[in-house]
C-alpha cells in the first residue's frame, strides 16, 4: 500500500491579514477548508497541519489534523520557502516516529476552493507515471507571458521576457499563434518523497500537471480576496467543503419567510425608563415586497418576539407577520404556517441570524443568513449576504430573488 501524506503549511505570522489561517472564511477556520480536501480523498492514508502556532494547532485538531510537532520559528518567518518546511517535518516523523511515507501531498490553505476529485487526481496522476517526480496544479494563465518585458528601469530600454522559436517578435503576434501558457495554482502539489529528499526539490525535474478549470482559481492575500472568494462558495459552485453540501436557490419561490430581529432589525433594542422598546430598521428593505407579489412571492415574518413593534413594522412594510412569546420550537411553526398556505418546502426562503433559526434551516428549500449572522448559522446557511440584519439584508434578498425569477 502506497503512503500518502497530506501536509497543510500554517504559521501563524500572517502580515497581510492577520491570524488568516484560522479567520472564518464562509463560515469554517479557513485552514479547515484544506483538511476537509485532505480527508475527503480516498487515497490519503494521514493528514498533518505544520503550524508554529498553537492556537492553528488546536484548530487543525478539532477538524481531525495530527499536529505531532509545533513547527520551529526559524521555519515561519515571512520570508521562509516551503522546502525546509517539508524537510523539518519529514525528518521530525522519520527520526521520532520512524514514519516514512512515499508520496507527500501539498494543501495551501490561501487556495481553499477545490474540486471533490483534485486530491486523487493528482495523486493518481503520480501513480500513474514513474518518471514523474511531481505533480502541480495549474489553469490556463490569464495575462501571455510572451507579451511580458524586462523591466530594467525607466531611462532603460525594454527587454522581451521570453522568446518564441519561429516568431522573431511574439509580443507583437496575435494571441492565438502563441503557445498556450499555463499558470500554477496554490490548490495542490502532489510530490514524491524522494524528489525531496534526494533531490532537495518541491517539484524535481518532471513536472505533470493537473489541469484545473479557472472557476476553481482562488488564491487569497487581501481582504477583498477574502470577500470576493466567500461569494464564489456561495455561487452554488461543486466543490470540497468542511461542511454540508449547500443547495442552490429553488428554481420556484414561493414564500419568502423572514426572522424578525437580527435580520429586519439591527439585533440592537433601545428602552426607555418606562420599559418601552424601540427598534432600528432599514426603510429599503420595503422596496421590492410589492413586485414579488406581483410575481408570485409573498414574504412574512416568522418572530418568537412578543413586541407589538413587530406587528407595527410588518404593518409598514406591508406584510404578514407571526410572532409570539411562546414560539419554542420556530420549526414546528414554519411547518404549520406551510401547511396553511398549502406552500411546499422546497419553494421556500428562510432568512434568519441565530440559532433559533437553524431548526427552519433545516426545513426552507434555501437558507440565507445575514452577514452578521451566528457563526453556527453561517456555516448552516446555504447562501451568506453581504449586508447586515437591519441594513439592507431583506431588500438584498429580494433582488437576488428578483434577477432569479
Amino acid at each position: 500500500m502506497t503512503d500518502i501524506l497530506a501536509l497543510i503549511p500554517a504559521r501563524g505570522g500572517s502580515k497581510g491579514i492577520p491570524r488568516k489561517n484560522i479567520r472564518l472564511f464562509a463560515g469554517y477556520p479557513l485552514i479547515t477548508w484544506s483538511i476537509a480536501a485532505a480527508k475527503r480523498s480516498e487515497l490519503v492514508t494521514r493528514v498533518i497541519v505544520s503550524t508554529d502556532d498553537e492556537e492553528i494547532a488546536a484548530v487543525a485538531r478539532e477538524w481531525g489534523a495530527e499536529t505531532p510537532f509545533l513547527r520551529p520559528a526559524e521555519f515561519a518567518q515571512d520570508k521562509t520557502t516551503d522546502l525546509p518546511v517539508f524537510e523539518h517535518a519529514l525528518k521530525w516523523l522519520s527520526d521520532v516516529e520512524g514514519y516514512r511515507p512515499d508520496i507527500l501531498i501539498q494543501l495551501r490553505p490561501t487556495s481553499p476552493i477545490r474540486p471533490r476529485t483534485m486530491v486523487d487526481d493528482a495523486i493518481n496522476i503520480l501513480l500513474g507515471h514513474a518518471d514523474a517526480d511531481s505533480v502541480r496544479g495549474v489553469v490556463p494563465a490569464a495575462q501571455n507571458p510572451f507579451k511580458m518585458w524586462r523591466f530594467n528601469g525607466e531611462d532603460k530600454p525594454l527587454k522581451p521576457l521570453l522568446g518564441v522559436e519561429g516568431i522573431p517578435e511574439p509580443y507583437n503576434a496575435p494571441r492565438q499563434i502563441l503557445p498556450p501558457a499555463y499558470w500554477q495554482t496554490g490548490h495542490i502539489d502532489a510530490i514524491r518523497i524522494s524528489t525531496i529528499t534526494q533531490k532537495n526539490s518541491l517539484t524535481g525535474d518532471v513536472v505533470y500537471p493537473l489541469m484545473i478549470d479557472p472557476k476553481y482559481t482562488v488564491d487569497i492575500d487581501t481582504l477583498s480576496d477574502w470577500a470576493k472568494y466567500e461569494s464564489l462558495v456561495y455561487s452554488g459552485l461543486d466543490m470540497v467543503s468542511p461542511g454540508k453540501q449547500r443547495n442552490l436557490m429553488p428554481g420556484t419561490v414561493r414564500l419568502i419567510i423572514c426572522d424578525f430581529d437580527g435580520v429586519v432589525t439591527d439585533n440592537h433594542v433601545i428602552t426607555d425608563q418606562d420599559g418601552r422598546e424601540s427598534v432600528t430598521a432599514s426603510r429599503s428593505d420595503s422596496m421590492h415586497i410589492k413586485t414579488l407579489r406581483e410575481k408570485g412571492v409573498e414574504l412574512i415574518i416568522l418572530s418568537s418576539e412578543a413586541n407589538p413593534v413587530v406587528l407595527a413594522r410588518a404593518k409598514k412594510m406591508g406584510v404578514e407577520a407571526i410572532h409570539n412569546a411562546g414560539m419554542q420550537n420556530k420549526g414546528r411553526v414554519m411547518r404549520e404556517v406551510l401547511e396553511q398556505k398549502n406552500v411546499k418546502a422546497e419553494n421556500v426562503i428562510y432568512i434568519g441570524n441565530d440559532l433559533n433559526d437553524l431548526p427552519c434551516f433545516e426545513i426552507a428549500g434555501w437558507s440565507v443568513a445575514v452577514a452578521d449572522a451566528y457563526p453556527d448559522v453561517l456555516r448552516a446557511a446555504d447562501h451568506v449576504l453581504t449586508r447586515n440584519g437591519g441594513h439592507g439584508a431583506v431588500r438584498e434578498l429580494c433582488e437576488i430573488v428578483l434577477k432569479n425569477l
